[in-house]
């Protein structure tokens, strides 16, 4: 069963409708130790007062708000809430825009919104409503004593908030140095255009992510596994990458045309290849029902 994460209603105009946030995030962490190098013993942390060095419990720990130079308003889970008792149990639809609009940087994390109690009926307008104008709407909402902008999409059956990053919390990319906004002035030229555009049409295909996994992941444990067998556990390596005064090198010019047509011809070897065994496969299944 998963865990609730926050409760309250979806305020659509005068329509109120009671969810429950639940993450639709679950992350591959590669769990690691931080050791002594010394004794390989784990390295521990802990909370302490930094005026008398003692460790602190957790139950003795509260937060507070500098006002002063040491000088500290302390505030409860009940404060935060109390602040905007409204804020901090709504989800407040404030706009609906066109998923196009809203450029990739922005998006943050996702979370499923579930129907609470005689919320189905609101719930199930709100998802065919946005399916229907192909708008997807934006809100205001509270979580763990924070405001968040957040998305609210219909995906399948289910409608997905994603938390959305603020203005000034994106870099904007004017002091980077990219190849201008213009082919001829970029250097490309018509028929390279021409040569990538028939790449990607070789390439193209429906999305469906379980075509993807964490290889990485997979090889690391592979390798972990490897030092495991050999009884090379606790070996340091001593080729520890260290930084260099050297500045990266630009490397030599391509022949873009070169490439991509070549790419282009390997991707249609692969994919007649690819037709070619499915209709064996077809013709020996014919051939075993005939």
């Amino acid at each position: 069963m998963r865990r609730v994460l926050w409760k309250g209603v979806v305020s659509f105009g005068l329509v109120h409708i009671p969810v429950g946030l639940y993450s639709a995030e679950k992350r591959n962490n590669f769990d690691l130790t931080m050791l002594d190098r010394r004794d390989m013993k784990p390295v521990g942390f802990k909370q302490y007062n930094k005026e008398t060095g003692e460790e602190v419990p957790w139950n003795q720990i509260v937060k507070g708000y500098e006002y002063e130079k040491e000088r500290y308003v302390v505030l409860t889970d009940e404060d935060f809430r109390r602040a905007n008792v409204e804020a901090t149990q709504t989800i407040d639809i404030v706009r609906f825009v066109e998923g196009k609009e809203i450029t990739p940087m922005y998006f943050e994390t996702p979370y499923y919104l579930t129907p609470d109690r005689r919320g189905e009926k609101g719930y199930a307008l709100l998802r065919e409503t946005l399916k229907h104008t192909r708008k997807i709407s934006i809100a205001n909402v509270v979580i763990r004593a924070r405001q968040y902008v957040a998305a609210l999409i219909p995906v399948d059956d289910a409608i997905v908030m994603n938390t959305l990053r603020y203005a000034d919390e994106v870099k904007v990319a004017d002091e980077l140095e990219v190849p201008p906004n213009n082919s001829k002035a970029a250097g490309v030229t018509p028929r390279e255009t021409e040569m990538a555009v028939k790449l990607v049409e070789e390439m193209t295909g429906d999305w469906n992510p379980k075509d993807y996994r964490d290889t990485y992941h997979e090889d690391l444990l592979k390798l972990i596994d490897k030092r495991i067998k050999t009884g090379e556990t606790e070996i340091i390596s001593a080729t520890e990458s260290q930084e260099t005064d050297e500045k990266p090198s630009r490397g030599k010019v391509v022949d873009l045309m070169a490439l991509l047509k070549r790419s282009v011809q390997d991707k249609s070897r692969r994919r007649s290849s690819s037709d070619h065994r499915r209709e064996g496969r077809s013709d020996r299944l014919r051939r075993k029902t005939a």
